[in-house]
């Protein structure tokens, strides 16, 4: 199996960067590489990445976008340039490291111990021993939010914004990216939509997808995600459902 690249899209994510934990995990584990996406940044981002990936030009890339397109699109992009260098697990996490870099090792063990597992998905869930820190309206939006998008793909997911996922290089998954997202914020149930439309059967989406209870996660300041975002989120997902279900 090939090396792992995590994709990391960043818009104006210059002063919530946090370059040292990035330095730290890659100084420890040397399998895992990272491609931050500039999506079109008009802060110092793009300057901060540079001398980041001077630190260490083995485990850090770039790839830019001229204008900004959206965390959809530069996701998407992203893991396109990813699969370029031949990885043979990609996968997306969220800049502001809500989801520590450690659960990327724990992801890479479910898809090396288990070959049948094609996807992995980080899964807040505030579990006794575990340190789950989240606003406690978007938890609960949330939770409204995944059973609605469990009802209408048939598959139940637990949770299907976590920005931390990680998938292994299939056709199947290759063909996934082809064409972009209908939607801006809610690709992860988009990836899901165009899975089983794929395979057109949800049995096989249930066996293959693999949701990981994370040990931690905590709201960090500065997100982008409102509750304006959630409204936007139900028309998406009405598109999801006209398009691919």
């Amino acid at each position: 199996m090939g090396h792992t690249i995590v994709v990391v899209p960043c818009y104006n994510e210059a002063h919530r960067l946090p370059v040292d934990k990035f330095q730290s995990f890659v100084n420890r584990v040397h399998t895992i590489r990272f491609l931050f996406v500039d999506d079109g940044s008009t802060d110092t981002t793009l300057q901060v990445l540079k001398s980041l990936r001077e630190s260490d030009p083995e485990s850090f890339d770039i790839h830019t976008l001229a204008k900004n397109a959206g965390k959809a699109e530069a996701v998407r992009q992203g893991l396109l340039k990813a699969l370029e260098s031949g990885a043979g697990y990609v996968g997306f996490w969220d800049a502001d490291l809500a989801t520590p870099l450690d659960a990327i090792t724990e992801f890479c063990d479910v898809l090396e111990s288990r070959p049948n597992i094609e996807m992995v998905f980080g899964a807040r869930v505030q579990l006794l021993g575990r340190t789950i820190r989240r606003n406690l309206v978007r938890h609960y939006l949330g939770r409204l939010f995944a059973t609605v998008a469990s009802i209408l793909l048939g598959v139940t997911v637990y949770d299907t914004q976590c920005g931390a996922k990680l998938f292994r290089v299939t056709p199947c998954f290759i063909a996934l990216l082809r064409e972009p997202f209908i939607t801006r914020w809610i690709f992860d149930v988009e990836i899901i939509a165009r899975f089983i439309q794929a395979d057109a059967t949800r049995s096989r989406a249930r066996n293959v997808i693999y949701e990981s209870p994370l040990s931690e996660w905590r709201d960090v300041k500065g997100s982008k995600i409102t509750p304006i975002v959630f409204l936007r989120a139900a028309f998406e997902m009405i598109a999801i459902y006209r398009r691919y279900l």
